[in-house]
């Protein structure tokens, strides 16, 4: 008992020793991130142009990265859309109820091809860095959030090279320089330079740390982990890896251990959630799919959908992964599983976020939520508390 006693006590102090060095460390996070420009914690949502846009409540966002521009066969930068002008007008106009809101222009997603080109040359990187001044002034927007996926691969069959690696770092200079001189003619603005990086072999094409000193923080698109390209189920936005996962692959956490050891501040890191879940159909039925082979990937239901058709109805049942802290859902009727992210994962996750002194939390895509659910947990759990005017207009949701 006095040896039970003994280690008892010896673990609380351990555990007070945690405690106050994890308080410290968030002192110092917190520190370091006022030094680096960053207020708190970014939130940052991706919006997908349609029309009309989904609901945005101006509160609840620091910065919406509006997708997407594409680069054209001759290299300019191009707004497809049809609607994109009174899109970024409306987008734009929510800094009237949140003058501290920013808009960006991301350029590329997945199959937008051209950037290798666009990054090829002196000529061709300047061509690029006017291109996105011009939007940047014409729609009176915050900055440029460049999503090339991926430098050096071929993604979603896009052009690439082995020159893409260098190159890429000399795009963001560009780039840098460029909007550094914008911001010069316009009273010293000061416009972001961002981009949408994944992890793993995803980052060899990539100078991290000195792409990193262009930037004023990178999204993390940690998510996608499993899906129609990977052998298995498996949870495609896990924190931590699966102990049905043999081979620890990713997850969240590796992944922002990988950019923080190539020399990426935490302060510039922002972790990336999912408002979507993968799903996949003829699942083997061990660990109820988890981690199985499956005969079909079936799409990606929104938020929404999961909350209207999924969760714990129609013959599913979720799920926790104590371990990757992320639900699931099984139908053993269909056999189907679900990998998602939801309210408990996602506080979760940004308790995460503050322990380890990132950047904030980005989201992929404003209209997949239901009712702000989601968005409401990243809010509560990063700035009430810390925006008196934000916690007090946050409930209310603007057109």
């Amino acid at each position: 008992m006095r040896e039970i006693m003994s280690i008892g006590r010896s673990a609380a102090i351990r555990g007070w020793a945690v405690a106050i060095a994890l308080l410290f460390a968030n002192g110092l996070a917190a520190e370091e991130a006022e030094k680096g420009g960053i207020s708190s914690y970014h939130i940052v949502g991706y919006v997908a142009d349609a029309s009309p846009l989904p609901p945005i409540n101006a509160h609840k966002l620091d910065v919406i990265n509006y997708a997407f521009g594409t680069i054209d066969d001759k290299g300019d930068i191009v707004l497809k859309s049809p609607v994109a002008t009174s899109s970024l007008a409306t987008l734009t106009a929510l800094r009237k109820v949140n003058p501290q809101l920013k808009v960006v222009l991301s350029v590329g997603g997945w199959t937008a091809g051209h950037f290798s080109e666009a990054a090829l040359t002196d000529d061709a990187r300047q061509r690029f860095a006017e291109d996105a001044a011009k939007l940047l002034e014409q729609h009176d927007l915050d900055g440029l959030d460049i999503d090339w996926e991926y430098p050096t691969l071929p993604g979603g069959g896009i052009s690439h090279r082995p020159e893409d690696k260098r190159n890429f770092s000399l795009l963001l200079e560009t780039a840098r320089a460029r909007l550094d001189q914008l911001g010069k003619a316009h009273g010293g603005r000061h416009y972001v330079l961002t981009i949408a990086a994944a992890d793993s072999e995803f980052v060899a094409g990539i100078e991290l740390e000195r792409a990193a000193r262009s930037l004023d923080w990178i999204n993390l698109m940690t998510y996608d982990f499993h899906n129609s390209l990977t052998p298995t189920t498996g949870h495609h936005a896990g924190l931590y890896p699966s102990a049905l996962d043999p081979a620890g692959d990713r997850a969240a956490d590796k992944a922002v251990r990988q950019f923080m050891d190539a020399g990426v501040p935490a302060r510039k890191l922002i972790l990336g959630v999912p408002f979507y879940g993968r799903a996949f159909t003829g699942v083997d039925p061990a660990h109820d799919g988890l981690q199985q082979k499956y005969a079909k990937f079936s799409g990606a239901p929104s938020w929404r959908d999961l909350v209207a058709n999924y969760i714990d109805k129609n013959g599913y049942t979720r799920h926790w992964d104590a371990k990757a802290q992320v639900p699931y859902l099984w139908n053993p009727a269909t056999r189907t599983f679900v990998s998602y992210d939801d309210p408990q994962s996602l506080r979760i996750k940004m308790a995460y976020v503050k322990t380890q002194g990132l950047g904030g939390v980005m989201y992929w895509e404003q209209s997949l939520d239901s009712n702000e659910q989601l968005i409401d947990v990243l809010v509560d759990a990063l700035h009430v508390g810390a925006h008196p005017v934000r916690d007090q207009a946050s409930k209310a949701s603007t057109p």
